[in-house]
């Protein structure tokens, strides 16, 4: 005798709609890291301008400085989205 397990329509709807909510939420960190690399990108674009314009080193590390703090950030905010998305999969 064997027995399998089967699903109602609505368990298999709740689980449906937990795995879109888990989908969207790492479509989220997805966005977060490219919005952070395009910030990141622009700001060492303006460290390099610096350092062709002036040969300012120090100002232009100091951009850079901020490059690094925008994605570790990102990358902080991302996988806490992620976590969560996790923990929505962990419902079903």
């Amino acid at each position: 005798m064997f027995f399998t397990s089967c699903d109602s329509p609505k368990e298999n709807a709740r689980e449906d709609a937990l795995e879109q909510k888990a989908d969207g939420m790492e479509i989220k960190a997805d966005q977060v890291r490219d919005n952070a690399e395009k910030a990141a990108d622009m700001k060492e674009d303006s460290a390099d301008a610096i350092r062709d314009a002036n040969g300012s080193e120090a100002t232009a590390d100091g951009v850079e400085n901020t490059v690094d703090d925008i994605r570790d950030a990102a990358e902080k905010r991302a996988d806490a989205i992620e976590d969560k998305a996790d923990d929505v999969r962990e419902e079903k």
